[in-house]
């Protein structure tokens, strides 16, 4: 079943029920709240009907209109009125309203969709303690939602659409062990996703798309049951969000998402819908989602998805909707999806394909890209005060089951002189492919074949850093910010604005050195398409989750471990020019994360690796401290 037709079933609920004959006349005391309902919203027409001599209880439903009941008491209340109905008149009384609803005790469904209803939620909710389906949509109701929902223990589907609830998600949502389903959407609420969210195990449907929320989603591995998850038009990211497998819909586009796409997600078998487009994501576009088995509809349109595609591969026969439009995209168009355009729908303009049309980029536009070697605005250098800054926009791909991190150089030049500075423009260490790398080099048609097949190897997510954000992320570089020193430079722990922690590694030139050795260094890091900026990695190293006891990885982790580092290092072997080869990779040179995806420590990276002393960078690690545990480790090198 499809996630639109799965909750076309869930409101069908309100809509189509079979009636349970009435043993009883319905109680005289709810008959006559129904006609005080009638009169408190106003007499809608869709309630015209209803008089003193009506038989409640028998009336045939409608879509607008349903009132079931069991022996003598109404458990089914559904009433829906006219599209953008305004509200009710200001003699209106929501508090009036839910004191005359609390005399209909056994009520199970109540949906009040369209009526004008307006106010905040009252408290006198609770009373309705057999609540199991509210949905009071498209209504002008306000204000936050009260501790008392969420002491309904037997709800399943709150629907609270197209209203002004504002503030926060509350954190009280987890005492709703039931709830199945739940929609906020179009409403105002703001700021992050409380992670009680997590505990949710009975959640289908989660809908919270067109509100202000912002920043990662809690984890929703554990909500083995969540098929839909709906996030639209939102402030959220920047981690794509952790999900169980039987995820059938993913609609995150017009968020803050970035990054790449996470390597399980093509083990999604279930996925039917994913949407991403206008989001940050970066990094390579994976080929396999086109064929996943359930899949009907991709759409990675107003991204920076780079990757080849080729007329032989793969795509599901189902698939009606493809959006690749705006990203970084080369090669071909796939037969797949241009073969029955009659009855598929398939965007592709702004990228990079050979296609004969004009809504293509030129191919060096994207390899660029690709390569990893772009130039950042020249508003994001500057030479102030002695200080240079300088951010080696980069990308050093390993492969989709290693989790990588795009890195960055950042390093601050104290003792150039000014003078020297302003005789020439500043200039990016790492410019255009073109003018990046020695004529030779480029000319290595070995180069050029394995850099092609970084998009099917798996380019991280990489972004540049200005000064500006460093420093923000320091708070200039305080002395409670510096983490310790070495020979290379200083190491200050930051925290960027949406969150991420990350360290800093400044580089500085020693007396011995002049910056002609300098930026030869510096180039050499940029073939690799490295930056200095680090992640806390915190799990520790494979050694230790091996062998400490209360703490071991199952045979099915060690393999997928051992796949990925040696993936890695063939990326290290052949994926770049020079290769980096060394044999001193060891178990305690792989690092694990939260996720237990491995990561590669210092692997003989030049200069780097040189005289430094092993060190684990973590988010325990205490601010202006000098030494740092002896259980962390620094990684010179992140694949």
């Amino acid at each position: 079943m499809s996630p639109g037709s799965y909750i076309a079933c869930l409101l069908t609920l309100f809509v189509v029920l079979v009636l349970v004959p009435n043993t009883n006349e319905l109680q005289s005391s709810e008959a006559w709240s129904l006609l005080r309902i009638q009169r408190l919203l106003n007499y809608p027409s869709v309630l015209s009907n209803w008089s003193t001599n009506t038989d409640f209880c028998n009336a045939d439903p409608n879509p607008y209109l349903t009132v079931v009941c069991y022996e003598d008491s109404i458990t089914q209340l559904h009433i829906s009125g006219s599209e953008n109905s305004p509200p009710l008149p200001r003699s209106f009384s929501i508090d009036s309203f839910f004191t005359t609803l609390t005399r209909l005790p056994n009520l199970k469904v109540l949906s009040l969709t369209s009526l004008g209803l307006w106010g905040p939620l009252p408290a006198k909710i609770s009373r309705l303690s057999s609540l199991e389906i509210v949905n009071m949509s498209s209504n002008y109701l306000y204000g936050a939602i009260i501790q008392q929902v969420f002491s309904l223990d037997n709800l399943q589907t709150l629907i609270l659409d197209h209203n002004m609830f504002s503030g926060r998600v509350p954190d009280a949502i987890s005492k709703l062990h039931l709830l199945a389903v739940l929609s906020l959407r179009n409403n105002t609420f703001s700021g992050p996703l409380p992670k009680s969210f997590s505990v949710l195990e009975s959640l289908r449907v989660l809908v919270l798309s067109s509100n202000s929320l912002s920043g990662d989603l809690p984890d929703l591995s554990r909500l083995t049951n969540l098929q839909v998850l709906n996030l639209e038009n939102n402030y959220l990211g920047p981690n794509f969000p952790r999900l169980g497998r039987k995820v059938a819909s993913i609609m995150l586009s017009k968020n803050m998402f970035g990054g790449g796409f996470p390597a399980k997600l093509s083990s999604y078998y279930l996925l039917e819908q994913l949407d991403v487009s206008f989001n940050r994501f970066v990094g390579p576009f994976l080929p396999s989602l086109l064929s996943l088995p359930s899949i009907r509809y991709l759409n990675i349109a107003g991204n920076r998805f780079t990757g080849m595609l080729f007329r032989n591969m793969t795509c599901n026969d189902d698939l009606m909707f493809v959006d690749l439009s705006s990203n970084l995209l080369s090669g071909k168009l796939p037969t797949c999806l241009t073969s029955d355009s009659k009855n598929k729908v398939f965007l592709y303009s702004s990228n990079c394909l050979r296609i004969k049309d004009h809504s293509q980029h030129p191919s060096s536009f994207c390899q660029t890209q690709a390569l990893a070697a772009g130039i950042l605005p020249h508003k994001e250098m500057r030479v102030s005060g002695g200080r240079t800054a300088m951010a080696v926009g980069a990308a050093g791909g390993i492969v989709v089951s290693v989790s990588l991190v795009g890195l960055a150089v950042f390093s601050v030049l104290r003792r150039i002189n000014i003078k020297r500075a302003m005789k020439k423009p500043p200039r990016r260490i790492v410019e255009h492919a073109s003018n990046g790398y020695p004529p030779k080099l480029l000319a290595d048609a070995r180069y050029i074949y394995q850099t092609m097949k970084l998009g099917a190897l798996g380019i991280p997510s990489y972004r540049s850093f200005s000064l500006e954000e460093l420093e923000a992320a320091t708070n200039n570089f305080e002395t409670s910010s510096l983490m310790g020193k070495g020979s290379h430079g200083q190491l200050y722990r930051g925290k960027l604005k949406d969150g991420s922690l990350l360290a800093i590694r400044c580089l500085k030139l020693k007396k011995s050195q002049n910056s002609q050795n300098f930026n030869h260094h510096i180039e050499l890091i940029s073939k690799l398409r490295l930056f200095l900026i680090f992640e806390y990695v915190t799990n520790g190293t494979l050694r230790s989750n091996i062998s400490v006891e209360g703490h071991k990885l199952t045979w099915m982790q060690r393999i997928s471990t051992a796949i990925g580092v040696a993936k890695g290092i063939q990326f290290l072997h052949g994926g770049i020019i020079p290769g980096l080869f060394a044999n001193d990779l060891k178990i305690t040179n792989i690092l694990l994360d939260q996720n237990l995806i491995a990561k590669i420590s210092s692997y003989n990276l030049p200069v780097l690796a040189e005289n430094m002393k092993a060190m684990v960078l973590a988010g325990s690690s205490s601010s202006g401290s000098n030494e740092l545990g002896e259980r962390h480790v620094e990684r010179h090198l992140i694949p």
